[in-house]
């Protein structure tokens, strides 16, 4: 089999585990067909020391190098370094797996330029589920797609539409819906909790048509999200209740299997689902 090599911008909650699933040392056995090259981190000592122990210790780079040492580049990192790791990803016409699909609804320009460059930008599902299904009724007529997040309030701190409204999550006693509006604005306003809905807008009917819901609920310990469609060939409600990471509540402890299992399915000779 062609192994194919993977660099991972971020070694934070999901970098890191994805990163240890590839590693043959991590008691995983690496994954046949991928062999992670290089990472970059802000922090280089965070990143020496989550790497210590590798079997095949990736080469720590910056940000924008990312794209000349693989095939595949996995953004990881804030939002807010988003461009610095897609553009170059883009440009060198590699396959780019981005985690802060937020952060690509506003930057759509991005799939014109992969076009251009022969890359190719795939999306994890992250913590989401079935979106093979809404993928599938979205090649009919759709109706309408909503989404209603309840996250525990510390997973929402430092949201900057929080931030803006003065909205202070930490002092809620019972469930307070703190936004009500499209997937764009979502995506906008809580770059670090919204993935999920990015991630089904770009799977069914797109961004402003999107609906959005989130709440800071105290009563509940686990990232909280439910799908309602109604389209021409279903009607489908899914929810899906993942455990947020330790390291990082913002993050749930699937984002980063989901990107395992993407990757895995690049270089699978079977793979499940479209």
């Amino acid at each position: 089999m062609a192994v194919m090599t993977v660099a991972i911008g971020g070694l934070g909650a999901i970098g890191l585990t994805v990163a240890k699933a590839l590693d043959p040392a991590e008691g995983h056995g690496g994954i046949a067909g991928l062999r992670l090259v290089a990472v970059s981190e802000l922090d280089r000592d965070k990143a020496a020391a989550g790497l210590a122990g590798f079997a095949e210790p990736p080469e720590i780079v910056e940000p924008e190098e990312l794209a000349s040492r693989a095939d595949i580049v996995v953004e990881a990192l804030p939002a807010a370094v988003f461009g610095r790791i897609a553009v170059p990803a883009l440009q060198a016409g590699r396959v780019f797996v981005p985690c802060s699909v937020g952060a690509l609804l506003g930057r759509m320009q991005l799939v014109k330029l992969a076009q251009e460059k022969g890359a190719r930008i795939v999306v994890p599902t992250g913590a989401l589920l079935g979106l093979d299904a809404v993928r599938a009724c979205a090649e009919g007529p759709v109706e309408s797609i909503t989404i209603e997040t309840r996250k525990p309030p510390r997973g929402l701190v430092g949201a900057p539409y929080l931030v803006k409204h003065d909205i202070d999550v930490l002092g809620v006693t019972e469930p307070v819906c703190v936004f009500e509006g499209n997937a764009l604005d979502a995506a906008a306003g809580f770059p670090a909790n919204v993935n999920v809905a990015a991630a089904l807008a770009l799977a069914g009917i797109g961004p402003v048509r999107t609906r959005v819901k989130i709440w800071a609920d105290p009563g509940v310990d686990r990232n909280i999200h439910t799908i309602r469609v109604e389209s021409g060939a279903a009607r489908l409600t899914m929810t899906v209740e993942g455990v947020p990471s330790e390291t990082n509540p913002r993050t749930g402890k699937l984002s980063p299997l989901s990107v395992i299992a993407c990757l895995r399915g690049l270089v699978a000779t079977l793979k499940i689902g479209s």
